[in-house]
């Protein structure tokens, strides 16, 4: 159970997850980058009791950050769309 919680880092709550989340039953996280979807599946089921149908990972690439003459990159990350079986919903999410 405490593996769960470093595997989810926090929900995403954007205008394309809402719509996600209210056409397809389908939630948005930010994840670990080294996770698979076996485990984003077994922590999703363990944190929020639902029964987890499919999960699609997408690795973001980092971007390039400029502030005057300073140049850097802003890091790359993980992001999980996991979709609920139907009847299937994460309560804390849906009240945001």
């Amino acid at each position: 159970m405490n593996q769960a919680y470093t595997i989810l880092k926090r929900p995403i709550l954007t205008e394309k997850a809402t719509a996600a989340r209210e056409a397809a039953n389908t939630y948005t996280f930010r994840v670990a980058a080294g996770a698979t979807k076996v485990q984003i599946r077994q922590a999703v089921e363990s944190i929020f009791s639902v029964q987890v149908k499919s999960v699609r990972t997408v690795n973001v690439p980092s971007r390039p950050k400029r502030q005057g003459a300073f140049q850097g990159r802003r890091s790359g990350w993980k992001k999980a769309y996991v979709s609920l079986k139907t009847g299937e919903s994460i309560a804390l999410i849906e009240n945001i």
